[in-house]
């Protein structure tokens, strides 16, 4: 039995249900935890996931946290395309990345798309909804420092601290991903890897938010890169089909209204 607890808008779950599309795996079950209204603070949610986010998978009752863990996992425990290189040094290049999304970019990517678009919707709220949901943030959820820097960002947008640093460091690993795609086909090396599974997310976030210009006629190998990710077979599932109408909609309407700012802070 295998059982996903995922979100549409959730860079993690995109990442799980494209390591398991690459495998060929499908789940017996799927829950849609709305993250947006805050299905994930529910006491039950919580005892699956204790900090409160997505995905968790659950397989013949053993339970997964930590989007990277659960990549790895799926890619240890069933058969399938291999999704790591074959060499040790390829094996490294490949955690290295990964590595850094989990220490970086994946919490640099929270901020971004709050400050540039979840924001706005969570501020539809009424007063008391919008207090009841900045504050069910568990204390060690994305960072030991998300459930404050969450509410620090939505009440006061890019004028929040720091938020120019984080919009920055997120531009230079597009950079640092073009420097290592100039000599390969993949990031890791030449073999489709979960290196790319782990970071295609994460430019396909920009992408939803309109902010493709980051790299369109300037970083050409992550064009492409990103270019041969969307080609794969089942891209426009993992990706595109589960996040609903509204919310696609909303991260483009919001992102483009962002976007003059971010180019701005960024220097293109």
């Amino acid at each position: 039995m295998l059982e996903l607890y995922h979100h549409g808008s959730s860079v993690c779950a995109a990442k799980v249900r494209f390591a398991l599309a690459e495998k060929g795996i499908e789940v017996d079950e799927g829950h849609y935890i709305d993250i947006l209204a805050g299905e994930q603070f529910t006491d039950e949610y919580r005892k699956i996931n204790p900090k409160a986010v997505v995905p968790s998978l659950v397989h013949d009752d053993k339970v997964l946290n930590e989007s990277t863990v659960i990549c790895e996992y799926i890619d240890d425990e069933f058969a399938g395309p291999e999704l790591v290189p074959g060499d040790a040094y390829g094996r490294a290049q490949m955690r290295m990345w990964t590595k850094a999304v989990d220490e970086q970019l994946h919490p640099a990517c929270g901020e971004l798309t709050f400050v540039c678009c979840h924001r706005h919707i969570v501020l539809r709220l009424p007063p008391e909804k919008l207090d009841e949901f900045l504050a069910s943030t568990p204390d060690q959820s994305v960072t030991s420092k998300w459930k404050a820097r969450k509410q620090e960002i939505v009440r006061e947008g890019f004028e929040a601290p720091g938020i120019e640093d984080t919009i920055r460091l997120y531009y230079n690993y597009l950079v640092k991903m073009n420097e290592a795609l100039a000599d390969h086909e993949w990031l890791a090396g030449d073999t489709f890897s979960l290196a790319d599974i782990g970071l295609a997310p994460y430019v396909n976030r920009l992408d939803m938010l309109g902010m493709s210009g980051m790299w369109e006629g300037r970083l050409t190998e992550v064009e492409r890169w990103f270019d041969a990710i969307k080609a794969r077979p089942r891209f426009k599932e993992v990706f595109l089909d589960w996040c609903p109408e509204k919310l696609t909609e909303d991260l483009k309407t919001f992102g483009e209204q962002s976007w003059p700012e971010v180019k701005k802070i960024i220097g293109i």
